[in-house]
């Protein structure tokens, strides 16, 4: 990829790999301590954030781990969150044990989140988070909640251009007997997939953080720790995301059935906020649902989430979004 993105340039080679080596030794950041469990179904948990008010429930993507929602102290829309009067509760997938590695996209769904929202007595704001946001709009038809809000979600599949599908066909086809064995895909290949989405970035961040400032290696460093780690992807589900979500884009052709039914975000029964950015490289506008309040932002899949705007871009509409709602239901 390397040699590719650089048309064999080898200043820019030289660049990125010593951008990949200052990566690899740079001090790390303690992580910030998990907040309480306070729910457990099928191995994941809700840990709760505090605040107050009625819930509000984040879904983190299945790739990853959620804790880009939590980065630093003065990153992490969480606390932010709890700290503006919303209770908050997020759900952290955890590792896909043996029964986990059974279930589809769809079934995390079936047996996860809608057993935990069962549980909290009372109906919850959903606010999901790339896939994670696919998955919400699934538990918002099936469930009972008071809204539901979506960020960088993707939906109609076929939105992606055609180039980067094929390239996941292909790693899906290499993949496959790998998760079939395993009962899992792992990281790495899901990392991959990512790279794969937009490869230009890829190389070009770790030839900019060659040369970037002491004071910006740390949210740099955190960052990409976070975008490489996590637990591997459960084997049917990831069946499911390449096959029928990826290949045969059937949310956005009115074919996924989730507890038997047919999930079709414009026949919400509750306010949706669709938040879609302009410039995603990994989940491209196009690929959103053609339903809710649309709230178009300038910044990238992460940016929005945890850049230097992001407050002002979304965490603040988001907030206002949850309140309004909350006070109309």
């Amino acid at each position: 990829m390397l040699r590719s993105e650089s048309g064999g340039d080898q200043e820019r080679m030289r660049r990125a790999l010593a951008g990949l080596r200052r990566y690899q030794e740079a001090e790390r950041r303690p992580p910030l301590p998990l907040m309480p469990a306070v729910a457990e179904a099928g191995g994941a948990v809700l840990r709760d954030y505090g605040g107050e008010g009625s819930p509000v429930l984040f879904v983190p993507s299945l790739i990853n781990p959620p804790s880009v929602l939590d980065l630093s102290e003065e990153r992490s829309l969480l606390r932010w969150l709890a700290g503006r009067g919303h209770r908050v509760l997020l759900l952290d997938w955890g590792w896909p044990d043996g029964t986990r590695r059974k279930l589809s996209v769809a079934g995390h769904v079936e047996q996860i989140l809608l057993p935990l929202m069962g549980g909290l007595g009372e109906r919850p704001a959903l606010v999901g988070y790339c896939l994670g946001g696919t998955i919400a709009l699934a538990a918002a038809q099936l469930g009972g909640v008071r809204s539901v809000a979506t960020i960088a979600a993707p939906w109609r599949f076929s939105g992606f251009p055609d180039e980067a599908r094929s390239r996941l066909a292909g790693l899906w086809a290499r993949s496959k007997p790998t998760a079939e064995a395993l009962g899992v895909l792992p990281m790495e290949v899901l990392q991959s997939a990512f790279w794969s989405l937009d490869p230009a970035r890829t190389v070009a961040k770790f030839e900019a953080f060659a040369y970037a400032e002491d004071d910006k290696a740390g949210d740099f460093v955190a960052l990409e720790d976070w975008a490489n780690d996590g637990p591997p992807l459960a084997g049917a589900a990831a069946l499911e995301l390449f096959q029928h979500l990826f290949g045969e884009d059937r949310p956005g052709r009115g074919e996924w059935l989730v507890g038997g039914e047919p999930i079709d975000p414009t026949l919400l029964p509750c306010p949706f906020l669709n938040v879609v950015s302009t410039v995603d490289r990994i989940v491209p506008d196009a690929s959103a649902a053609p339903a809710g309040e649309r709230l178009e932002l300038d910044l990238g899949h992460v940016g929005m989430i945890v850049g230097r705007r992001a407050r002002d871009a979304l965490w603040e509409p988001l907030a206002d979004w949850l309140s309004r709602t909350a006070a109309r239901c």
